[in-house]
C-alpha cells in the first residue's frame, strides 16, 4: 500500500514537472507571484496608506485624526519658510554627500578594478565592507564619541599643538557621518562599472595618443557614469530620508526631512502632516530616478 502511494504521488509529481515544463508562464507566475504579492500589500498599499492619509488633518482640540479630505498639510510645506528651509537643507545635504563620495569612491575603486592585484583586491574588498558588518547605531555612536569635545579627535588636534574643533552636534558632522556611512554604497556600483571596461579600449585610446588623463576623461569616465549614476542613487537616497544620524550626531540644530517626519509621528502625533511631509523625498526621487536612468544608472545596478 504504501509503495503504490509513493508511486502515486511521483505519477503526480511528474505530471506537474511536464505541465510547467510545457508552460513556461506557469513557471514564471508561479515564482514571481510571492514576491509580487508582497511588494503588492506591503510597498504599494503602504505608500497608497501614506498619500491618503496626507490628505487628512488632526483636530486641533482633540488631537484625533479627522479623516476629512483637505489640502492643509501641503499648504503648510509650502507657506511655512521653515520647513522649505528644511527641505532645501536635506536636499542640498544628500547632493553634497553623493559628490564627495563620487569624488572619493572614484579612485579607490579605480585602483581595485584596474591596478591591484587579485590578493589586494581582496583585501581591500574586506575594508570595503567590514563596517556593513557592524550596527548602523554603533557606527553612529562612534563618530559621536570622536567628535565630542573630549574625544580623539580634540585630543589629537590638541596633542599636536592645533587646539580643539566643536564638530559634535553641528550640521558639519552630520554631512561627514554621511560621507562615511553611505560610502561604499558609491564604491560598489562605481568598482563593477570600472571592471567592465574592456582593457583593449585603454590600449586603444593609448596608441591614438591619448594620454593618461586624456583617456581618464574620454573613455574612462564616461563608460563610468552609470556606475556613479547607479552609486548615487544609493547615497541620494539614504542620506534624503535618514533621521537616525541628525538626531543623534546633529541634535537640536540639525533638522532633516526625516527626523520632521519622526517627530511629528512619535512626538506631536501629526500623523497626516508626517505622512504629507514624507511625500516630498518620495517626489524628490521619482524625478531622481528618472534622470538616473537617462545615465544608464539601472544597467549598472
Amino acid at each position: 500500500m504504501a509503495a503504490e502511494a509513493a508511486s502515486g504521488t511521483d505519477r503526480r509529481v511528474a505530471r506537474v514537472s511536464a505541465a510547467l515544463y510545457r508552460r513556461r508562464w506557469a513557471r514564471v507566475a508561479l515564482l514571481l507571484t510571492p514576491p509580487l504579492a508582497w511588494f503588492l500589500v506591503f510597498y504599494l498599499a503602504s505608500l497608497a496608506i501614506l498619500l491618503v492619509t496626507a490628505f487628512w488633518r488632526v483636530n486641533a482640540f482633540t488631537a484625533n485624526v479627522e479623516r476629512v479630505w483637505s489640502l492643509d498639510n501641503f499648504r503648510e510645506l509650502i507657506t511655512n519658510a521653515t520647513y522649505r528651509d528644511i527641505i532645501i537643507r536635506t536636499v542640498s545635504m544628500a547632493a553634497g554627500v553623493t559628490i564627495v563620495d563620487a569624488v572619493i569612491a572614484f579612485p579607490f575603486a579605480y585602483y581595485i578594478a584596474r591596478v591591484a592585484s587579485p590578493r589586494t583586491r581582496t583585501w581591500m574588498f574586506v575594508m570595503v565592507l567590514l563596517p556593513l558588518w557592524a550596527s548602523y547605531l554603533a557606527r553612529v555612536y562612534a563618530w559621536l564619541l570622536i567628535f565630542t569635545q573630549d574625544g580623539i579627535l580634540n585630543w589629537t588636534l590638541e596633542k599636536l599643538g592645533l587646539g580643539s574643533l566643536s564638530l559634535a552636534y553641528t550640521n558639519r558632522a552630520v554631512f561627514i557621518v554621511f560621507c562615511y556611512i553611505w560610502l561604499p554604497f558609491m564604491i560598489i556600483p562605481v568598482y563593477a562599472a570600472l571592471e567592465r571596461i574592456p582593457e583593449s579600449f585603454i590600449e586603444a585610446s593609448s596608441d591614438l595618443g591619448g594620454r593618461a588623463w586624456r583617456t581618464l576623461r574620454s573613455v574612462v569616465l564616461p563608460l563610468a557614469l552609470p556606475g556613479i549614476a547607479a552609486g548615487s542613487i544609493f547615497t541620494f537616497s539614504l542620506t534624503l530620508g535618514d533621521f537616525v544620524n541628525p538626531l543623534l550626531i546633529g541634535g537640536a540644530g540639525s533638522s532633516m526631512i526625516g527626523k520632521v517626519v519622526e517627530e511629528n509621528v512619535g512626538v506631536a502625533g501629526n500623523v497626516p502632516f508626517a505622512a504629507a511631509f514624507a511625500v516630498v523625498p518620495i517626489l524628490i526621487m521619482a524625478a531622481y530616478l528618472l534622470l538616473a536612468k537617462k545615465l544608464g544608472a539601472f544597467e549598472a545596478l
